[in-house]
């Protein structure tokens, strides 16, 4: 799963590498992100991605004024369905913390909520391939929901970088072990 876009300066090189490892992702997108970048939005859903819900703003939940999480889940639905002419199943609330108000808006807008068993750390100024891979290794088994990040508006400038290089060794890694790489709708898990 790739979460924080769609950006458009980075976005596209996820989807084009995607393409070329011949694989499909769940992109977990903000709502003020696909407003700014509506195309990247269609192109996910072109390409046979999935979209999901990641809130409007990257805002902890628990931290949150109140009315604030559920407006921005309904409106990043809402838009999904507008731009995408897709419904999202998929809510990952941001930094994996859900409150109350999130679990019901989620559960109000027909979404569930899912977090992940295993990270990149992508988001740090020190993220690079290897320690992407090294983080996300112990948790590259079967069930396993990756967590990386295809945008740095919430992330160290250029982080992204790190997870897109090393996006081919994971999926090498997970097909050496005969693990099937793909969005959440395909693994066996039912919203």
């Amino acid at each position: 799963t790739l979460d924080d876009g769609p950006d458009p300066g980075s976005t596209p090189l996820f989807l084009d590498e995607l393409a070329r490892l011949g694989c499909h992702a769940t992109f977990f997108v903000l709502g003020a992100m696909l407003r700014r970048a509506p195309s990247l939005g269609r192109r996910i859903v072109a390409d046979g991605h999935e979209i999901a819900v990641h809130g409007w703003h990257h805002d902890n939940t628990l931290t949150a004024r109140p009315g604030r999480t559920s407006a921005g889940i309904r409106d990043t639905v809402h838009l999904v369905e507008d731009v995408c002419g897709v419904t999202p199943s998929w809510y990952r609330p941001p930094y994996g913390a859900l409150s109350t108000e999130a679990l019901f808006a989620a559960r109000r807008n027909g979404l569930r909520p899912v977090l992940w068993t295993a990270w990149g750390k992508d988001w740090t100024a020190s993220a690079t391939p290897e320690s992407v891979l090294r983080t996300l290794a112990p948790g590259l088994e079967g069930g396993a929901t990756l967590l990386l990040h295809d945008s740095d508006v919430t992330s160290a400038p250029g982080a992204w970088k790190a997870t897109l290089a090393a996006l081919p060794e994971v999926v090498t890694r997970c097909r050496a072990t005969a693990l099937t790489v793909g969005p959440l709708r395909d693994h066996g898990v039912r919203p």
